[in-house]
């Protein structure tokens, strides 16, 4: 073999090497992507991974809770534990604080199953995904009126629950809905009469007049009422309408003849326990 021959065959035989090396490379790469994509679970029966998702519920792992219940959900669409899947995949994403994941299975639920026992549990689910604000918990530091919050969320809990306690009044969950309808009631109204006072302080007397007397009419018994028919009062004077302001008068005395508003006016007492009065 001449020389130029010797170096030509070692190139070749460089570039082979080189070549596979690059090879078992890839081919490791590709293996121990492959292992890792692996997914433990699979070939798992039905009853096994719900077992497993009750499992990670008990424990607080949301996050391997949902993802088995999701896996049983996708396999096995059918049967028993695909229901139940479907209501435990709504609790794990309320704990987990994901209420619009929560509410998206709770309606996927009721769709597919509209006649199921489960129903009623799913619609008290359904009131507690808005029923506490994010806010509730700092309330309690703040002295925050839970009724000056947006009530577009108590409102989906009002509806939710009072749907469960038409339709399943001898659910064991109506109990514990009734008293948070009640609660809801009148925080909602509240909510209303902060609004009203809201208007008339910037002059809007007609929209807080209005607002006053929903008040009245749909929330007939709920403790702000009084509030309500001052701001009648008030807002009908600053109209002129004396008919209506001494109609007004004529129910708020008659229902509450010592009204605490004759003499403190529509300014409560300052709660110096909320830090926007520290300022």
């Amino acid at each position: 073999m001449t020389l130029r021959d010797s170096l030509r065959f070692n190139a070749i035989a460089r570039r082979a090497l080189t070549a596979i090396a690059v090879f078992c490379l890839a081919l490791a790469a590709g293996c121990s992507s492959t292992k890792g994509d692996v997914d433990p679970t699979a070939g798992w029966s039905a009853e096994r991974l719900y077992q497993q998702a009750r499992d990670d519920m008990s424990g607080g792992r949301w996050t391997d809770a949902r993802r088995n219940l999701e896996a049983l959900e996708a396999r096995y669409p059918f049967g028993i534990y695909a229901q139940q899947a479907l209501i435990d995949q709504a609790y794990v994403n309320w704990k987990d604080e994901e209420p619009e994941q929560a509410r998206a299975s709770i309606d996927r639920f009721m769709q597919q199953y509209p006649n199921h026992p489960g129903t009623d549990y799913m619609l008290y689910l359904k009131g507690m995904l808005t029923f506490t604000p994010p806010s509730a918990v700092l309330s309690n530091i703040t002295r925050q009126d839970p009724a000056e919050r947006d009530p577009k969320g108590l409102r989906a809990s009002y509806e939710a629950f009072n749907d469960l306690i038409k339709r399943y009044p001898d659910s064991r969950y109506t109990p514990d809905a009734r008293k948070r309808v009640a609660w809801l009631v009148n925080t909602i109204a509240e909510n209303e009469v902060h609004v009203a006072e809201y208007y008339y302080r910037r002059g809007a007397y007609v929209a807080a007049a209005n607002r006053a007397q929903t008040v009245v009419t749909d929330f007939e018994g709920a403790p702000i009422v009084e509030k309500a028919l001052y701001l009648m009062v008030l807002s009908y004077d600053k109209l002129h309408l004396d008919t209506l302001r001494d109609d007004a008068k004529r129910v708020l005395d008659q229902n509450f003849p010592d009204s605490k508003y004759y003499t403190q006016g529509l300014d409560a007492p300052v709660n110096y326990w909320n830090p926007i009065n520290w300022f």
